[in-house]
């Protein structure tokens, strides 16, 4: 990135709540992706039920496996967690959040052809509300992501005002909006596409949500995402010992120092309560039972 892109962008995450860098990785590291991506495809073949790496989709099957989810692949292969120190990457990063930066967590989306799970409305500070709201979000294409194949849509400006919006069903946490009540004129939703190699980062506050693929062409995104390092997280709906797993969270920094003394700011939180009968896995579970449906 030059310096000269930067107010830009900047301007545009404060104003619309999102936006796209295209092209930042070239092909030559897109097909380092891809060749560890098929490689995991290829191993879930062998898997019936979902476990600590694949969340499958509901077809799931050996001659045609088919995920919704590779979870935390940092650990799985160091792609993952090499993207984390890219220059472009950080130089981008460290604008928003400035020189200290720490990962929150990773996970690559899978929509196969003609089909794939849809993710329905919601903000991603409902699932972990910190201390302070410099959090955010960023989409690794690692296809071409296109209007037909299940982009991430947006709603702009819905990061503004501070708000988090009711993801409950029933008095229990389903991670999701529900779209009956009409709080979000869902109208006004983009479609974020680009090349792959391009990324799109957006602030935690944004609501979003995604259709399923209805193109022949599989849609690969990994979201990556991140916090200032004095960013402290008020309550996880994670299992402890999985979010443990990356270390303490002074640990976790991609760049600058580890900050030990959070910064406390106004910010609004609304308690995720999981579901006593089912352990908190994934986005998708967590919608499983959803009544109110926008994309399905």
């Amino acid at each position: 990135m030059d310096g000269a892109g930067q107010p830009n962008f900047v301007a545009e995450y404060h104003e619309r709540g999102y936006f796209l860098v295209p092209n930042l990785l070239n092909m030559d590291e897109v097909q380092r992706f891809r060749t560890v991506i098929d490689g995991l495809i290829e191993r879930s073949r062998s898997i019936t039920q979902h476990t600590d790496v694949f969340d499958l989709e509901p077809d799931h099957t050996a001659e045609r496996p088919r995920l919704r989810r590779i979870k935390q692949p940092h650990r799985v292969d160091p792609v993952f967690r090499d993207f984390m120190a890219h220059p472009k990457l950080q130089a981008v990063l460290t604008a928003i959040l400035g020189p200290d930066i720490r990962h929150q967590t990773v996970k690559l989306n899978t929509k196969f052809p003609d089909g794939g799970s849809a993710l329905e409305w919601h903000q991603d500070w409902a699932f972990y509300p910190h201390c302070n709201d410099s959090v955010l979000a960023v989409g690794l294409m690692i296809d071409d992501v296109t209007t037909e194949n299940g982009p991430t849509l947006v709603i702009p400006g819905s990061h503004r005002p501070r708000r988090v919006l009711d993801h409950h069903q029933d008095g229990v946490f389903a991670g999701a909006i529900d779209p009956t009540r009409k709080e979000i004129d869902f109208t006004k939703a983009v479609p974020v596409t680009g090349p792959a190699g391009s990324i799109f980062v957006f602030d935690a506050f944004m609501v979003h949500g995604a259709a399923s693929n209805q193109s022949k062409n599989i849609r690969r995104t990994c979201f990556y995402e991140f916090v200032a390092s004095d960013a402290w997280p008020i309550h996880q709906i994670n299992d402890p010992g999985v979010v443990a797993s990356d270390g303490p969270l002074e640990s976790r920094g991609i760049a600058g120092r580890a900050i030990v003394k959070p910064r406390v700011t106004e910010v609004p939180v609304r308690m995720p309560i999981p579901r006593p009968d089912r352990p908190y896995g994934s986005i998708y579970e967590a919608q499983k039972d959803l009544t109110n449906r926008y994309f399905s």
